[in-house]
């Protein structure tokens, strides 16, 4: 492989070498940084000295044998071949000097005789240097053993008495590790130092042309000189990662980075881990503090590992560098680092984080202030949403501290902050907490906490015990107490009506709606009465409180209530019909959450934003983010909740045509406790539907009266959990019994509201096929405008067809074919193929069935407001003449805004009309 940016050194050695041919040997330090790669240019040099008629010899010194008496003397001259009488005799002074360097201490007369041995081998090499020119290549003779270093210093006062070039290698940076070698060196006059820089820019570049292409190359240098900072071993491993994986790699880039480190003097190890420890940035004073040496050598290491590109200043270069120092630290000097860390930290009076960092890292929270930190570094983590390292310093707290009461305080938090990731994990709390609930050790907050998060996970007993506690009465009870409690009830009531007390709550003064102190929970004030509504289907009413809780929850941050207010004030806008609403705020909290790495809120908004684009009849979107639902949280997560979002599969997958899916959805069954909630009744009407569909009419009449059975018991009968009325009479309706049917449809259109048009349309839907035929079109095209109003697409599709079929039997087959067309692409739009399919099963001999869709969005682009009008009023197969009575204008008027809208569509007749327009009907009222 070429060098790069070597050709100046090899050069200069170049001509040192034909110097020394003629007789006037030198001597060569080549050095630089750690790893800029002055082993592989001596080695390449020493080849093209070799080729030139030079002996190459040459020794690699290391760390390891610089204990090894003669060591590096034994690699030179066992590294090429010698003539056989010079092998013997540079043998035989080899063994003698082993022999005289094991007893030299203490012993002049060893020493002498040792100085003897090595002038010998001094003259050896001379005597070699006749018949041709000797290199001798010391690589790193900072590790060379004292022995071999004497050797070294006799023969550069020789030099010049042969044909002699002696070349070394050496780190720059730190001090000398042999000064007086480095001394003897610098007073000769014969005597050149060549330095090796780290690579340039433009050096990287051809570096990296050796191993990818030149664009490639071009492309990637930039980046591969900041992060290798010119290192020629580190810009290598950075191209192989590159071709390897595309980014650089622990197993690549971090190890070969660590090998550098390791390949230098060890204090630039012990500097470079306590800078990984201690952070980017870290003073020297800080790191010889948390090292226990003197802050001048490290300035020192910190000048040489920058030399070294290893470092730019004070900052590893790249992430992987800091990991692969971090992973390399041995457990107890890397726990060791960490506590010296903290405590240096916080007695600087660092800010908590910093300081709790470094005491989760070391798992060390056993000094009288640690707790404290700990617990203030949490709350900074909630708030910034990082949960995970809440966690992390909330459970060491709860394990350091010795205060009982603190414990199951610091316990209370930590389950909230697992909860924000996984519900699953922070039930493992649940039991402790209710014990030291028993013991008095926990607040009402916190005790109305707990009862949330053991209902969620199906404990109702739990639960029902630690509310029995709450509801006893206490001596002198605070208001914001009774507040907070009956908030609960009020809860309680729509989310989990079997536990709510049904007895009436003490008294609050009226002042109660303004009464806020620092004890109050806003969003249980909010969750409580937003569930309120619900409960008594008041959800028109309150539709600005939604909003007003929604744009709080993007704002105020997560407390405990959140998840539940928002959820509340969702499902206000969805019971209130302002469907496209709800999915806006859906979305932006999904968003949110999704910013946060809250799993547990982004599941949550995924499970009602599916339910939402199920009541919008977006049957595929709906599929989209229940899946997504079930994937943010595992199923054991998902507690009774997962009611929601399986019940919203289930149905969308049946209406969708896809029963099979259904069917697998339907074997992740929901927990027996859900059933006890409002989530299990979502559950429970989607199975109704399901098996509906698949003709086991029976056992989906028994969902649908066991949906009945519950919300009426529980009292939730005008909160419109689910249409179980008019699903009994579909039911009702498929065994053929009409009277049933029709004796509850009645009851449901008596009940119905003005906020639950689509109650009403459901049932006038279901209602007009009890009717003779000439009733139908009046109660259906009342159900289609209310589907309309309410936003429904595949009931407007279901409905439409019905409407189609009654017009066809009417003999209005104008008006038939146009609901037809409609019907059919409303149908295909939401997806709901039984629909399309039963379409497209009937019989139509007046040839209603569309052909090949067309794209003719550009044209619809370029029709005036009245085109649009007239013809989204012919698409719905008005005649001109009905069209002219409804807008005002006259017949002729109509054809002339036809004619035009023909030609600029392309068409020729109104069948021909893109169904696409009906969506501008109601700008037509």
């Amino acid at each position: 492989m070429k060098l790069v940016e070597r050709e100046e050194q090899l050069t200069w050695l170049d001509t040192l070498l034909a110097d020394t041919a003629s007789g006037h040997g030198c001597v060569a330090l080549l050095d630089g940084a750690v790893t800029c790669g002055k082993t592989e240019a001596l080695h390449a040099w020493g080849e093209r000295a070799t080729r030139s008629g030079a002996l190459f010899l040459h020794a690699s010194c290391h760390r390891a044998e610089s204990a090894v008496p003669l060591g590096a003397l034994h690699q030179l001259l066992d590294s090429t071949l010698l003539p056989d009488t010079l092998t013997e005799k540079a043998s035989a002074l080899l063994g003698d000097g082993s022999a005289l360097a094991a007893t030299t201490a203490g012993n002049p007369s060893a020493e002498t005789r040792l100085g003897l041995v090595l002038n010998g081998l001094c003259q050896l090499l001379l005597e070699l240097s006749l018949s041709a020119p000797v290199v001798i290549g010391v690589d790193t003779v900072r590790h060379a053993d004292q022995v071999s270093l004497d050797f070294l210093l006799r023969l550069v006062r020789r030099l010049r008495k042969g044909r002699v070039l002696l070349v070394l290698t050496d780190d720059t940076g730190l001090l000398p590790a042999h000064p007086q070698l480095h001394a003897e060196l610098l007073r000769q006059h014969y005597a050149h130092r060549i330095r090796l820089a780290p690579l340039s820019l433009t050096g990287v570049r051809s570096l990296l042309e050796q191993h990818l292409d030149a664009a490639s190359a071009e492309a990637l240098a930039p980046a591969f000189h900041t992060v290798s900072g010119g290192n020629p071993l580190l810009t290598r491993v950075l191209a192989e990662d590159h071709l390897e994986s595309g980014k650089p790699r622990a197993q690549g880039f971090g190890l070969t980075y660590l090998s550098c480190l390791h390949r230098g003097e060890p204090v630039m190890l012990q500097v470079a881990r306590a800078l990984a420890v201690l952070g980017d940035g870290a003073a020297a004073g800080d790191l010889g503090q948390l090292l226990g040496i003197d802050s001048d050598l490290v300035s020192r290491t910190l000048r040489a590992l920058s030399d070294a590109r290893l470092l730019d200043g004070a900052a590893f270069r790249h992430p992987l560098a800091q990991g692969a120092v971090l992973d390399d630290l041995p457990a107890q000097e890397h726990a060791e680092l960490h506590r010296r860390a903290a405590r240096l930290l916080h007695d600087q009076g660092a800010a908590a984080v910093r300081v709790a960092r470094h005491l989760v890292a070391a798992d060390h929270a056993q000094t009288p202030w640690a707790v404290g930190v700990l617990l203030e570094a949490a709350e900074h983590a909630l708030l910034d949403d990082s949960y995970e390292s809440a966690a992390q310093c909330l459970s060491l707290a709860h394990r350091s501290s010795t205060d009982d009461a603190e414990r199951a305080s610091i316990r209370s938090r930590l389950a909230h902050a697992e909860w924000q990731y996984s519900p699953s994990a922070a039930g493992r709390h649940l039991a402790p907490l209710t014990a030291a609930g028993r013991a008095g050790l926990l607040d009402q907050s916190q005790s109305i906490d707990l009862v949330r998060r053991l209902l969620w996970l199906g404990r109702k007993e739990e639960a029902g015990d630690v509310l029995d506690r709450l509801r006893r009465p206490s001596g002198d009870p605070r208001m914001e107490e009774e507040a907070a409690l009956r908030d609960t009830e009020r809860w309680l009531a729509y989310a989990h009506p079997p536990l709510a007390r049904r007895r009436q709550m003490p008294v609050i003064p009226s002042q109660r709606g303004t009464l806020v102190t620092p004890r109050t929970e806003p969003q249980l004030q909010a969750t409580a009465l937003l569930s309120d509504g619900l409960v008594h289907g008041k959800s028109t009413s309150l539709v600005d409180r939604a909003e007003q809780v929604l744009r709080e929850q993007r704002l105020g941050g997560t407390t405990s209530w959140s998840e539940e207010a928002a959820f509340a004030a969702l499902q206000i806008l969805t019971q209130a019909e302002k469907l496209d609403l709800a999915a806006g705020w859906c979305d932006r909290l999904l968003q949110d959450a999704g910013s946060r790495s809250a799993g547990t809120s982004r599941a949550l908004y995924s499970g009602v934003r599916a339910h939402i684009a199920l009541r919008q009849g977006d049957l595929p979107t709906a599929v989209r983010h229940g899946q997504a639902a079930l994937t943010y949280l595992a199923h054991q997560s998902w507690g009774v909740a997962v009611g929601l979002p399986l019940g919203t599969l289930v149905l969308a997958a049946t209406r969708m045509g896809d029963y099979e899916d259904a069917a697998k959805y339907l074997t992740r069954a929901a927990p027996e406790a859900a059933y006890e909630s409002h989530y299990g009744i979502h559950y429970l009407h989607a199975r109704g539907h399901y098996r509906l569909a698949t003709n086991h009419v029976h056992a989906a009449l028994a969902d649908f009266l066991a949906c009945g059975e519950l919300v009426r018991r529980w009292g939730l009968d005008n909160a419109g959990l689910v249409p179980w009325r008019t699903s009994v009479a579909e039911a009702w309706l498929h065994l053929g019994n009409q009277d049933q049917a029709r004796q509850l449809l009645h009851e449901q259109l008596g009940r119905a509201g003005s906020d639950r048009s689509r109650m009403r349309a459901l049932a006038l839907r279901l209602l007009a096929t009890t009717v003779p035929p000439r009733r139908r079109p009046q109660l259906l095209t009342e159900a289609l405008d209310l589907f309309e109003a309410s936003g429904d697409r595949y009931e407007q599709a279901r409905v439409l067809s019905e409407l189609s079929r009654a017009y066809y039997a009417a003999g209005d087959k104008q008006r038939a074919r146009m609901l037809f067309r409609h019907a059919l692409y409303s149908a295909d739009k939401c997806g709901a193929k039984p629909v399309a399919q039963e379409l497209m099963a009937v019989s139509d001999p007046a040839g209603a069935r569309p052909g090949a869709p067309t794209d003719q969005s550009d044209g619809v682009a370029t029709l005036t407001d009245s085109e649009r009008r007239v013809a989204s009023l012919a698409v719905m197969g008005y005649t001109n003449r009905e069209i002219a009575d409804r807008l005002y204008v006259t017949a002729s008027t109509v054809e002339q805004h036809l004619t035009r809208v023909y030609r600029k569509l392309n068409v020729r007749r109104r069948k021909d009309l893109p169904v696409e327009l009906w969506a501008d009907v109601s700008k037509t009222a």
